[in-house]
């Protein structure tokens, strides 16, 4: 590719406007497209943590024990509608075989190198986009309501020391000072120090959408509804409007609605829908909390945000737009009332699909089969923490560059061919 010709970016979440801004600074004309304001879907919703401990996904060795209990649907951790699961087959038996030791391993280490390659990034885009005032450098807290809880968790704890992650195990007294508003129910915590976090991870989307446009960058209101190559080769962008965009090349950036473009071109991807709910709270008698903390038991992240504190669930595994199911909220809700003396609930609840593929790595590079048709997909939780690193996998990639880290434990040919 020269620099010069123009890329069409689809989809303006944390992914897509990181590779908008990383192809744009390597001197390409962009133009990028949401059906909404940027950061207003998925990256909108949740818990605001660029983590390192990320690397670890939920299909890892540990999963075997845990899978009876989680398989019982009545977890706080886990739901799931049974018949999606049957329509979703293999993709559970791909999910599941990929916790064996080895696929782990090869997971975790691809991921921990997009992660290490997106933080120091973050930082950079945060001053140039005047919202370094945001960021938290404090890392983030694993609550266990038992010391047998915290002995299962030496799996995790020994994948940190191999990544070199630092940490610190915490009794309830070093617990109290960091954290002295939460209620004395938790027997051990594990400190993630190598985390931070931000207290909107919308409005830092935002922000980068703005630094985008600010950099001549154009960003367009309009839903992509196709996809069609040109006979110039180029490709041609419709929208819902009936209006159309013609560029040299397209990036999909669309999470859980990308297969709504590739599927008619024959390159859909395997993925699942990881849903998550949120809900903000106030805080009784002045009670804070410093960071966010994770309680392992009830799988919900607390965190505190501008708009107040954050109550993000675990996974409910369905359909991507299956109405809501609040069953997950609220045991989320009540447990999280037994840790810390939360108020009353502010604003509406939110509900966002987070799309995973079997093996849990995105998909960072050019479609097979349909030249200049790039991906950038499947980011599961980890979207915030891994989107300027997965920009500059794709740029390079693009422009024909040395890639920053070993870009093959993402490319598109693992699941389409």
């Amino acid at each position: 590719m020269q620099r010069g010709e123009t890329v069409a970016v689809v989809g303006a979440g944390m992914v897509g406007v990181c590779c908008a801004l990383e192809l744009q600074r390597r001197g390409l004309k962009i133009q990028l497209f949401d059906r909404k304001g940027p950061g207003q879907e998925t990256s909108y919703g949740n818990a605001g943590v660029f983590a390192r401990s990320s690397l670890i996904p939920l299909n890892n060795p540990g999963l075997w024990a845990t899978l009876p209990r989680l398989l019982s649907n009545r977890s706080p951790q886990l739901r799931y509608d049974p018949l999606y699961m049957l329509r979703q087959t293999k993709w559970g038996i791909g999910f599941v075989s990929r916790a064996r030791p080895a696929a782990f391993n090869r997971t975790a280490t691809a991921l921990d190198a997009l992660i290490r390659l997106s933080m120091p990034a973050h930082r950079r885009l945060m001053q140039e986009a005047g919202v370094a005032h945001r960021l938290r450098d404090n890392g983030w807290i694993f609550l266990y309501r038992s010391a047998q809880a915290f002995a299962n968790s030496r799996f995790a704890r020994d994948v940190y020391d191999r990544f070199e992650i630092a940490t610190q195990e915490l009794d309830p007294a070093a617990l109290r000072d960091l954290e002295p508003h939460l209620l004395p129910v938790f027997e051990r915590g594990l400190w993630i120090k190598d985390t931070c976090s931000v207290d909107d991870p919308g409005r830092v989307v935002e922000a980068y959408a703005a630094l985008f446009q600010a950099r001549d960058g154009d960003l367009v209101q309009r839903e992509i509804t196709s996809l069609q190559r040109n006979s110039q080769g180029h490709w041609q962008l419709r929208g819902r409007d009936g209006r159309s965009t013609t560029a040299n090349k397209v990036v999909v950036a669309l999470g859980p609605w990308a297969n709504d473009l590739l599927e008619p071109l024959g390159v859909a991807a395997p993925l699942a829908f990881e849903r998550g709910y949120h809900q903000n709270f106030a805080a009784e008698s002045g009670a804070t909390l410093a960071r966010p903390v994770y309680d392992t038991a009830a799988g919900y992240v607390l965190a505190p945000m501008e708009g107040g504190l954050r109550l993000s669930t675990g996974v409910e595994l369905t359909e991507r737009d299956a109405p809501a199911n609040r069953t997950q909220l609220e045991l989320a809700e009540a447990a999280a009332r037994q840790a810390f003396p939360l108020g009353a609930r502010a604003g509406s609840e939110w509900l966002g699909a987070r799309p995973t593929l079997p093996d849990c790595r995105p998909l960072i590079g050019e479609a097979p089969r349909h030249p200049g048709l790039w991906l950038a997909i499947g980011h599961q939780h980890i979207g915030l923490s891994t989107g300027p690193g997965t920009a500059q996998v794709l740029a390079s990639l693009m422009l024909g560059e040395e890639c920053p880290i070993d870009a093959r434990p993402f490319r598109a040919e693992r699941f389409i061919v």
